[in-house]
Order: C-alpha cells, then sequence, then structure tokens
C-alpha cells in the first residue's frame, strides 16, 4: 500500500524531553511529508501535528532561558539530523519506475547476509569470516568493536540502506537497538562531497544549509563532547576526492589523525588504499532463500501464499537468475516484475531476463502517459545511441565515472531524452554540495547494471561496423571481467556475430573456461547450446579454490547449477580452502566468499580440504554438525564420496544411529576424514562411529576441547589395541609432564595417558609467545623413560624452554642405550635446530637455514640464554640475521662496548650479521635512543631500527645521530602504540607520518 503523505503548518517551537539536558528543541516552518506509518515506530505515537513522539518525548519542562547557548546549539543540531534523515529513509522507492509508490526504510528492510573477519589486525586476504546475527550487530557485536569499521558489499548489496536502517532506529529511538544509545548519528554521503576537505565543514553544509545557529566550530566541539557518537561515511568508492594530492579530512579520518576516538563506519565496494591496523571488515554477502521470501511477503504480497509460491517457481524457472537475484537490489526488481506481469517469462538468458525489464520501464511510463492532463510519451525505446557512448566512455576509463552534472548530461543527451529517462528511474538525480556551499545536481545511474547494460550496447556497434578494425584488446583495456563482467555478457546476448568475437578474445587471455562458457551461453540464448561445455568441465574434476576470483567462483557455480538443471553428473567437485557451512535451513554449500552452491545434487565425489598450514585454534575451525553431515548427503542425491582433509575441520564424533535414515544405509557412502598427518577415518553406517583405517596412525591434539577429546578417545584406543602411533603433535596446549600420573598434562587441564605405544612426540610451541612453558630436567628424563616405544621427541616454538644442559650424572644408562632423538628449535623457521647429546648432555647446534635467519628474543630469562647462545652460533657461522627481534627483552646498551643489555642482565655484542634490529613494548627515552643509534653505527650491515609498540623522545638533536647512519641512509621506523607509523628524518631528527 503507498503510503499517506501529511502536511504539516508551521512554523513552531516545540520541547520535547532529552537524555542529556531534560529537554529537545523542535523548530520547523512550512511543509514536509510524513510517513503515516512512521508512528509505529519504535512504540510511539504521533501528536496533533503527525510529527513522531515516543514515550519519552511528552512535555516541556523547563523554560527555553534555561538553556545555555552550547545546549541550544546541539539541540538545533540534533534536530536537524533527525529532519535530514527522516528525508532521506522516509523515500525509499523499490521500483525506480515507479514514481508514486514510495516506502519508510523499516516497512520493506530486510535482514541480507552479514559477516565480519575474525582476526585480530586487519588484513586485505580473505581471512576467516564468521557471522553477524543482523544489522545492529555491527554497533553492538563485542567482537568488531573498534573505531574504524568498514562494511563492503558489490553494488545493490544494500550498503546505503543499511545506513538508513541505523538512522530510522536512531531517529525514532526503537526499542532493543544500540542506535537508542548514540547521542550523535552523522551519516554523510561520500559521492556528494568534492571538493570539500573539512569534514566539519561537509556536515555545515550538506546537512544544515544556511542555518547559521550551529557553525563549523560548533560541529566538532559537539562531536568531541558527546557522550556517544557514530559518524557514518557511506560510498568511499565513489567519493570523488579518494586519489586527491591534497589531504582531506577524510583521509585523516582513515589514518586515525582526525575523530580518533570516535567510532568510524564506512561502506564501500573496495576497500582503502590505508587501513588503520585495528580495522573491522564486515561485508554483505546478499539475500539468501529467507531473506527473499521475507521481502517478497513484506514488501509484495503480503500474506498471500500462493502468490508468494508464484514469484518463487518464477525464479526456480529461470536459473540463470540465480546468481543475479542474490543483489538485494535486483531481486527486489525481479520480485515486482514478477508480481506485477501477467506475461512474465522463462528466460534463457541475463540479457533476455534484462531486455525484458527495461521493456517494462518504458511501458509503464507509456501508460501513466495516457492518463488525463499527463505529457504524452514521445521516446523511441530503441534510440538510445548517445547514451550508449556515454556510458561506455564512463566504464572504460582507469577510474570509471559514476556521476554526471546534470547539466552536462542534457547537453549530450539532450533535455527531453533525459526527462524520460529520468522518470524511467534509469537516472537518479542527487543534490550535492560544493566547498563554496553552492548546490548542484548531479545524476547517476540507479545500479552499475544499467550502466553497463548501456555500454555493452555501444561495444555492439562499434564491433559490428562493417570493415571495422578495432582492437579488442584496445576496446576491453579498462574493462575487467572482475568488476564489469555484464558488459561482456550482454554484449555477446545483444549480437551472437560480435558475441563470437568477444569469446575468442577471452579464449585468447587468461580468462577462464567457467566465464567463456557463461558468455557462450549468453550468446546462443540457449543452454543447450553451452551444455558440451558444461559437460567438459564436468566430465573432469570441478576445483572451487579459495584464492579464486570471485568472478570465477561465481562463473563456476553457475555452470554447476544448470548441470543440476539438466542433470550432468559431477565426476568430483573439490572445494579447496573455501567451504565454510552447509546451510541445512536454505539446503545449500556455502563458500567462504559468501557465494552459494544452491544445487549440487549431481555431485559423485565430493572433496573438502581445509588449510595444511596452521591449526583448528588459528581460526577456530569449522564445525560440521550431524544435521550438516546428512543435509549433504540427502541433497547430493548421487553423492557416491565425501572426503574431509584437514585441521580446518571438525566433525562430530559419531551420527547416532536413530538420525541415520535408511536410504543413507542403503547407499552406503564413503565418508572419510583424512587429517594432514595421514589419519584416516571412515564412518560406519550401522552403528555411526569413526573407524581409524590408517596402519600406524599419527595424532594431532590442538587447543579446541572438541579436537582434544576425539584425540584422546582415539589414543586410548589405540594404546589398548597394541597399535603404534607413528607421531603424537601437541600443537601449542602442552603444560607439562605429570609425572605422579605418568601423563601429559594439557593446558585446559585435560590429560593425555597412554603413551606406551608412541614412537614420535611433537611437541610445538607458539611463534609469538606470551607465556612460556619451563621444561626442567628432571621432567624431561622421567618422560622418555615413561614412554616406552618412543623414538624421538622434538620442541618446536618459543612456548617452551628446556634446560640449557643435563648433567651426565642424572642421566640413566638406559636412556643412553636407546639413543633416543632429543632436538629444540627455538622458532620453527630461524633455521638453528639443537640435539641433545647423551654423552654429555650438552646440546649440539645444527644450522639448518640456506640464507639470513630471524632471531627472537623475550622476556624469559632462560629463553634470553638461548637466544645469546644461538646468536654465537649463526654469528661464527657467518649467517645473515635478517632481523634481531627484541620483544620486551631491551634494558640498554653499555657505554664501553656498546653491546645490547637485556632485562636479564645478559649482553649481545656488536653483531656485524645482523641487518634490522626491532625493539617491541619497551619504552625509551633520549638517553637510550642514542645509544641504540650507536649501537646500530657499530653493526656495520644494520639497513634498518624499527621501535614498535612503544613511546620514543619526541625528536632528537640532529648532531647526535651518528653520521655513519646518514651516510648509509638507515632507515629509523617507529610504529607508536595507535598503531601509526613514522618515520626518522635524520638529517632534522624529526619524525614524519607515513
Amino acid at each position: 500500500m503507498s503510503p499517506r503523505l501529511d502536511l504539516e503548518p508551521g512554523p513552531r517551537l516545540e520541547f520535547f524531553p532529552s537524555d542529556d539536558v531534560g529537554y529537545s528543541l523542535k523548530e520547523s516552518s512550512g511543509t514536509r511529508p510524513v510517513e503515516a506509518s512512521s508512528s509505529e515506530a519504535g512504540g510511539g505515537s504521533s501528536n496533533q501535528h503527525g510529527r513522531l513522539m515516543t514515550p519519552e518525548m511528552t512535555s516541556l519542562e523547563k523554560p527555553l532561558d534555561r538553556l545555555t547557548e552550547k545546549q541550544k546549539k546541539k539541540l538545533y543540531f540534533i534536530d536537524a539530523l533527525k529532519e535530514r534523515y527522516r528525508v532521506d529513509y522516509d523515500k525509499v522507492q523499490p521500483i525506480p519506475y515507479i514514481k508514486d509508490r514510495l516506502y519508510c526504510v523499516d516497512k520493506v528492510y530486510v535482514e541480507g547476509g552479514f559477516e565480519f573477519m575474525a582476526t585480530e589486525q586487519v588484513t586485505r586476504g580473505s581471512g576467516p569470516w564468521e557471522r553477524l546475527e543482523s544489522y545492529t550487530s555491527v554497533i553492538s557485536d563485542e567482537r568488531i568493536q573498534s573505531v574504524r569499521r568498514i562494511i563492503e558489499g558489490e553494488p545493490g548489496y544494500g550498503k546505503t540502506t543499511v545506513t538508513r536502517q541505523l538512522a530510522y532506529d536512531w531517529c525514532n529511538r526503537v526499542e532493543g537497538s544500540p542506535m537508542r544509545d548514540i547521542e550523535v548519528l552523522i551519516i554523510l554521503r561520500m559521492r556528494q562531497l568534492s571538493g570539500i576537505r573539512s569534514i566539519y565543514r561537509a556536515i555545515e553544509v550538506y546537512i544544515l544549509g544556511s542555518d547559521p545557529r550551529v557553525e563549523e566550530a560548533d560541529i566538532a566541539t559537539i562531536i568531541r563532547e558527546s557522550k556517544s557518537a557514530v559518524v557514518i561515511l557511506d560510498g568511499y568508492d565513489e567519493y570523488p576526492d579518494q586519489h586527491s594530492k591534497r589531504e582531506t579530512d577524510v583521509q585523516r579520518i582513515l589514518k586515525l589523525d582526525l575523530l580518533g576516538n570516535t567510532p568510524v563506519i564506512l561502506t564501500t565496494r573496495y576497500l582503502p588504499d590505508y587501513l588503520a591496523p585495528m580495522t573491522k571488515r564486515v561485508r554483505l554477502t546478499g539475500f539468501d532463500e529467507i531473506a527473499r521470501d521475507e521481502y517478497i511477503r513484506k514488501a509484495v504480497v503480503g500474506e498471500d501464499k500462493i502468490a508468494l509460491s508464484n514469484i518463487k517457481a518464477r525464479l526456480k524457472e529461470n536459473p540463470v537468475l540465480e546468481d543475479l537475484c542474490q543483489v538485494p537490489l535486483v531481486f527486489v526488481m525481479f520480485a515486482h516484475i514478477a508480481h506485477e506481469n501477467r506475461d512474465f517469462q522463462n528466460f534463457k538468458s541475463v540479457t533476455e531476463f534484462f531486455q525484458y525489464m527495461i521493456r517494462c520501464f518504458h511501458e509503464h511510463r507509456k501508460n501513466k502517459s495516457k492518463e488525463l492532463n499527463t505529457v504524452r510519451y514521445s521516446i523511441d525505446e530503441s534510440e538510445h545511441a548517445a547514451l550508449d557512448k556515454l556510458a561506455f566512455l564512463a566504464i572504460s576509463q582507469e577510474n570509471q565515472q559514476i556521476t554526471w552534472s546534470r547539466e552536462g548530461m542534457c547537453k549530450q543527451l539532450g533535455q527531453d531524452f533525459y526527462k524520460t529517462y529520468l522518470a524511467l528511474g534509469i537516472f537518479v538525480e542527487e543534490e550535492v554540495v560544493s566547498y563554496s556551499s553552492s548546490r548542484e545536481v548531479e545524476v547517476r545511474f540507479y545500479h552499475k547494471l544499467f550502466c553497463e547494460w548501456y555500454a555493452a550496447h555501444h561495444i555492439v556497434h562499434i564491433l559490428s561496423q562493417p570493415g571495422q578494425s578495432v582492437s579488442l584488446e584496445e576496446l576491453f583495456r579498462h574493462i575487467k571481467p572482475e568488476d564489469l563482467q555484464y558488459v561482456y555478457r550482454f554484449a555477446c546476448g545483444l549480437n551472437p556475430d560480435v558475441g563470437s568475437s568477444i569469446i575468442q578474445y577471452l579464449s585468447n587471455t587468461r580468462e577462464t573456461f567457467q566465464f567463456r562458457s557463461l558468455c557462450i551461453l549468453e550468446r546462443t540464448g540457449d543452454v543447450n547450446g553451452t551444455l558440451g561445455n558444461v559437460r567438459t568441465l564436468c566430465s573432469g574434476t570441478v576445483i572451487i579454490k579459495r584464492g579464486d576470483s570471485r568472478l570465477l567462483q561465481r562463473s563456476t557455480v553457475q555452470l554447476l547449477d544448470i548441470a543440476a538443471t539438466r542433470g550432468i553428473r559431477v565426476s568430483s567437485l573439490h572445494l579447496d580452502q573455501c567451504f565454510s557451512k552447509f546451510d541445512v535451513t536454505n539446503v545449500c554449500i556455502v563458500l567462504k566468499s559468501g557465494l552459494r552452491l544452491t544445487n549440487p545434487k549431481t555431485v559423485k565425489v565430493l572433496r573438502v580440504t581445509g588449510r595444511m598450514k596452521g591449526t583448528v585454534a588459528d581460526s577456530k575451525g569449522i564445525e560440521v554438525t550431524r544435521e550438516e553431515l546428512l543435509g549433504l548427503f540427502h541433497t547430493c542425491e548421487t553423492l557416491k564420496e565425501i572426503r574431509f582433509e584437514g585441521r580446518e575441520f571438525l566433525l562430530p564424533h559419531s551420527v547416532p544411529a536413530e538420525m541415520i535414515p535408511p536410504t543413507l544405509k542403503t547407499r552406503n557412502i564413503m565418508v572419510s576424514y583424512e587429517d594432514r598427518e595421514g589419519m584416516i577415518h571412515q564412518l560406519n553406517w550401522d552403528d555411526g562411529q569413526w573407524q581409524n583405517i590408517t596402519n600406524e596412525p599419527a595424532l594431532r591434539i590442538t587447543q579446541d576441547e572438541l579436537d582434544q577429546q576425539w584425540a584422546l578417545e582415539e589414543l586410548t584406543r589405540l594404546s589398548t589395541d597394541g597399535i603404534p602411533v607413528s607421531c603424537l603433535h601437541l600443537d601449542r596446549c602442552f603444560s607439562k609432564f605429570d609425572s605422579a600420573n605418568a601423563s601429559i598434562a594439557l593446558k585446559s587441564d585435560l590429560h593425555v595417558p597412554n603413551l606406551k605405544t608412541v614412537k614420535i612426540l611433537h611437541v610445538e610451541g607458539d611463534s609469538m609467545a606470551i607465556e612460556f612453558v619451563k621444561v626442567p630436567r628432571e621432567e624431561l628424563l622421567v618422560l622418555l623413560r615413561t614412554c616406552e616405544a618412543l623414538e624421538e621427541i622434538r620442541f618446536v616454538g618459543h612456548g617452551y624452554l628446556l634446560p640449557l644442559s643435563v648433567p651426565a650424572e642424572l642421566i640413566p644408562p638406559t636412556l643412553k642405550t636407546r639413543n633416543i632423538k632429543v632436538s629444540y628449535e627455538r622458532d620453527g623457521d630461524h633455521g638453528v635446530v639443537h640435539q641433545l647429546n647423551w654423552d654429555d648432555g650438552q646440546w649440539q647446534h645444527q644450522i639448518t637455514a640456506d640464507g639470513s635467519v630471524g632471531v627472537f628474543i623475550f622476556q624469559e630469562e632462560l629463553d634470553q640464554q638461548w637466544g645469546k647462545k644461538e646468536l654465537a652460533v649463526l654469528s661464527t657461522a657467518g649467517v645473515s640475521i635478517n632481523k634481531l627481534v627484541l620483544v620486551r627483552s631491551f634494558s640498554n646498551i653499555t657505554d664501553d662496548t656498546h653491546s645490547i643489555i637485556l632485562t636479564s642482565g645478559c649482553t649481545i655484542p656488536v653483531l656485524n650479521t645482523v641487518r634490522r634490529l626491532t625493539i617491541r613494548h619497551i619504552d625509551v627515552d633520549l638517553d637510550v635512543f642514542l645509544r641504540i643509534l650507536a649501537y646500530a653505527k657499530e653493526c656495520t650491515r644494520i639497513t634498518k631500527l624499527r621501535f614498535f609498540r612503544c613511546n620514543v623522545p619526541d625528536k632528537v638533536n640532529p648532531h647526535m645521530i651518528p653520521l655513519p647512519l646518514i651516510q648509509r641512509g638507515v632507515k629509523v621506523k617507529w610504529t607508536d602504540r595507535s598503531h601509526k607509523s613514522h618515520e626518522l628524518e635524520l638529517e632534522t631528527g624529526r619524525w614524519k607520518f607515513t
């Protein structure tokens, strides 16, 4: 139902209670449209003018003269923000060509998928992603609390809609929303801020307009002094000045030089060049089936179940649209068009669907023009050559153009054409501000797909000219399929001859077989035309890798959907480090990229591999529940075998027999789990238990308690059956050897008994340990005597500290006879392995590095003694030390020999093999800083000094900096406690921000 618009009489002045000063001030003049349904928000009600009043806003309790000037300005400012946001969120237009159907955002907003990158510091990689419950989690979830957050999403995934919903919650103090507790909310659309370098100026001009009551300086004060303020910068990828050489406030915000303590949320298609280390990444993953159903019910058909089923059936009848309809904006158009057009058809390609959609736009406009007192529709919908060229020029340059001035576009296209396409909804106008406060109107396409559509027409026009000699390589030089895949697909669908040329061009580039197949599908307009390619792809192993581009993953998924629809068997599907979960509700496989494999029913062998390096503890593991496992078997109707490989997966201990349907027992699917140690478990369908099918298995025990319980049960069974364990790997979980119980105690307080059949014990520590586990001589000897079959024990990593020697008189003759190999490697990659000599109890040192190595020395006294020993071994052998890192272990420099003094009193002499020296987490005053520079002068091969997360002198007298450091071009870097990076200018003695 279209919302009713009421007109408010004014001017007037109103006062309402407020959290900070007891009341708020409202002033208005003229008229304002009010969404009739807004009164339902947050449990509030409307006053006689139609203005929303929450339960807290009831009466005037204090006179105006009791307000300070600062309080008045703050209240005027907050009211102006809310008025501006209401105009924005009250006019959501789901279908671009239906101008008279506007909604309040809360009436149509539907949750898509939200995930966050679960890493301590931000990375540009694919990282482990974990699910967020809701859009409000972006504000409230403790796991992503930071002063810098980024919301990533492809065009049309709803980034701006999320900001509108947050604004709605804030303006209406929605019960249960974290926005209710936010005092000041600033939202700026980045595309509107060209030339405005000051963020406060942007707020003043764009939100307050010409209101003289609150000035730029007032805004800065209000934000700074607010109890809780949040700033949202929407659409960084559309920010015109993102590549400006002149620093803007936006760049300063990203670097934490401005609003450093104020939470800032950035929405964008791609990451900015600079990311503060504490930035938290959130991404939108689009609409799944549940979200689609909710939107259809909420905004299209209500509770009409038959109409809901009809729309869903139309999507299932059009598998070529499955991927496209994961984009919320596209699905919204699809749902409304499918509901309102009786002649909605089955489409053989995306091109065909887009042609139909554009035709619907024009038909709607033609019908509207037949109404009384309306301008007649006089545009030929097939004539748009000028628009085609404009769109092509926009996407074919290195920095794509996304907006145009209204005057410039009218000049290129003509006034009548422009007004028609604006009325169609293909163009959208927006008011923007300039630095001089002048307001201009800019124009953009409703969605990037429309720009790609018309650009594809221009490409077809160029390539279909008789005798044309245009180089396709030059034509597509800046049109990359990863970003603009539909330009290629539309062009192939619009003209088969041009499509042949483009497909041939793609075959000569690095573009994948899968993407070319989708272009062939567009060109032929018939799935049958590309079935040969699909059969070729499916006859071997289909691989989807974690490192694949999203385009490649998406193309492969679409071809697998076609294979399932046409009953083509997939010999083997290998999900390589990209599996996230099986979504039981939506019956699909979810990849880590957020893409969904909705129809894997013709797969015969499914191989799922996880990370072969690192451990479960690195990524918290991917738990595959019993329900997910059984759901996979039901969905993959032709499945014969499924294999999970790698320590990333945590499978259930067992599957209760009563949960196993008889059909699965009859199919007898082989289900196996193989870890990176080569231990293979196979599921027995008779009792739902795992069986170990390796002859001499290996076991790894990690920090994960579920993993520990499984491994301990398996170790007990193997020991009871007398089966040798080739290797027991304790991965960052070893606590001590409990001699009283002849067992190993883990950090979780669980114990590892039954060590008699273990041949190799591999104890791995943390490469950057904070706490150390000491292994006393007596403990080590008892451990060796208890493990009767033990042939070797290895300690790897900084987490463990072994004795510097074992007195010969403590070594029993039996241990000398058995000659057990005991080795110790403080860091798994620095290149020195220490092996215990049973004759004298001393350690022998073996250098394993081929080139330069790194040495870390921590605060523990015993670790410092080991570090000094290793440096001496490496220096004597002439091995280059690429980095020497002192973690909370540096104390000072001696006056006479310029040796480093560690916190334990150990000293490290001048080493001409050290290239980089890093001092971490230790504050340094000016005197000590100069001593460190003197040490670097003596170490003639040092090229870089680095101070990490510590305090250093603000500046240094340049005359006190050793001249050889300047002559050698030594870099002196400093990362402060806020993760900001600086470099010392040796000529001036001042730090510069980098």
